[in-house]
Order: structure tokens, then C-alpha cells, then sequence
């Protein structure tokens, strides 16, 4: 009997080791890789980012009117993952283009009310520049960045579409430029690149699998204990 309440009594502080490391992964990591690389997740704003910044470069899917480097318009932005769902990209067909916060009170302009300018963080793509790649105000991200920059293939030092565009003048759609991390409206016929994300994450964490093995071996000790009690 006293064997078996030791059993109970490990295997309860066990579990609630592995638990807390789970929570303590999750609220350390900012960015987590997902889908073998292919995709990143971010933890604080719950959306998962395509790793590749410049997919359209290597894959069109049959969308007329992208570069061979990647740009394209704002209206070819929104054809461009439109096909990429059709096609269920990795296994989704939810991508979107990034959203932009109207108005963003973190951006360091001359009214608080507008979304333009330096440090917005508030927006998806500012949050990603500043707050989970290290991003500095006034530098390329290609030269300022933290190591979670090497979760991402092909980020362009350039300005980025969102997917959202002013209401007055309509002709304009927000971007973010990781050149110097600035937010601004473009106009939808300029050229600039697409970054694709998702809401939500790709991919549950899962135990590892050490964990696993060793909460096998628990349930095979709590056989044994029943089996001593009952023998």
C-alpha cells in the first residue's frame, strides 16, 4: 500500500513537471518554428507566418503579373492568396495578408491617431519587426535582428503589403517596410512584396518524447501496484 502511494504521489509530481516546462516553453518562445520550418508561430499574437518572406518569387500558382523577384500590386497581393488557398498551401487554405492597426498609438508620428511612421508595433508586421525579430528604428532588419530572424528565408529589407487600405483615398493600401521599420499608405499599383499569415496556430506542441516514454513506464508501474493490492 505504501508503495502504491508513492507511486501516485511521483507520478502526480511528474505531471506537473512536465505541464509547468510546457507552459514555461510556450511563455518563453516568442517565435516557434512549425511544419518542419516552413511556417513560424507567434505566441503572443496567436498568428502563424509563412517562414519563406518571398514565396511569390518561387511560386506564382499560375497568378499573372508578379516579377520574377517577388513584387507585385496590391490587387495581385490579394489574387496571389487567393490561389495560394485554392491550392491549400501546406495544408491550409486561410492565408491572408497581414493586418494593419487603425490607428496605432505606438507609432511615433505627429498625431497619435494615424498609423503612420516609426515603432508601430501595434500592427501584425510591426510587431514582427520590433518586438519578436529585434528590429531597431531607422536600420534594415537584415542588419539588426535577434536569432529568431534565422526562422524566416528571404526576408526583403523592403516594404511588405498589408492586406487592408485606407478608406480616404481608397487608391492607397498600408504597407510595413523592414528597410527602417516605417508604416505607410502606398498606392495599390506600386510593387512591393507579400508575406502571408494565418490566425491561429498550425500545429499543437507536442510532449516530448522522453516524457512519453517515461509516462509509459508510470502506467506499467501502476499495473504493477494493482496487481500486488489485488494478488
Amino acid at each position: 500500500m505504501a508503495s502504491y502511494r508513492f507511486i501516485l504521489r511521483f507520478a502526480g509530481a511528474f505531471c506537473a513537471g512536465v505541464f509547468s516546462l510546457g507552459l514555461v516553453t510556450s511563455a518563453q518562445a516568442a517565435l516557434v518554428s512549425r511544419l518542419g520550418g516552413q511556417a513560424v508561430y507567434d505566441t503572443d499574437f496567436n498568428i502563424t507566418w509563412l517562414a519563406n518572406a518571398n514565396l511569390a518569387a518561387s511560386n506564382t500558382f499560375g497568378v499573372s503579373g508578379i516579377a520574377s523577384n517577388g513584387i507585385m500590386s496590391w490587387d495581385t497581393a490579394q489574387s496571389w492568396i487567393g490561389a495560394m488557398n485554392n491550392n491549400a498551401y501546406l495544408g491550409y487554405s486561410d492565408w491572408r495578408l497581414p493586418t494593419t492597426l487603425q490607428p496605432d498609438p505606438t507609432c511615433d508620428s505627429q498625431s497619435g491617431s494615424t498609423s503612420y511612421g516609426l515603432n508601430c508595433s501595434g500592427s501584425e508586421m510591426g510587431h514582427l519587426f520590433y518586438t519578436e525579430l529585434g528590429g531597431v528604428a531607422g536600420n534594415s532588419i537584415l542588419n539588426t535582428h535577434n536569432s529568431f530572424f534565422d526562422l524566416f528565408s528571404n526576408l526583403q529589407a523592403d516594404p511588405y503589403w498589408s492586406g487592408e487600405y485606407q478608406v480616404d483615398p481608397t487608391s492607397r493600401a498600408w504597407i510595413f517596410g523592414f528597410l527602417y521599420g516605417g508604416q505607410d499608405a502606398y498606392y495599390k499599383t506600386d510593387s512591393w512584396y507579400t508575406l502571408a499569415v494565418r490566425s491561429g496556430d498550425v500545429a499543437v506542441v507536442p510532449v516530448p518524447a522522453a516524457a512519453w516514454l517515461f509516462g509509459s513506464g508510470l502506467i506499467g508501474l501502476f499495473g504493477f501496484a494493482r496487481r500486488r493490492r489485488t494478488g
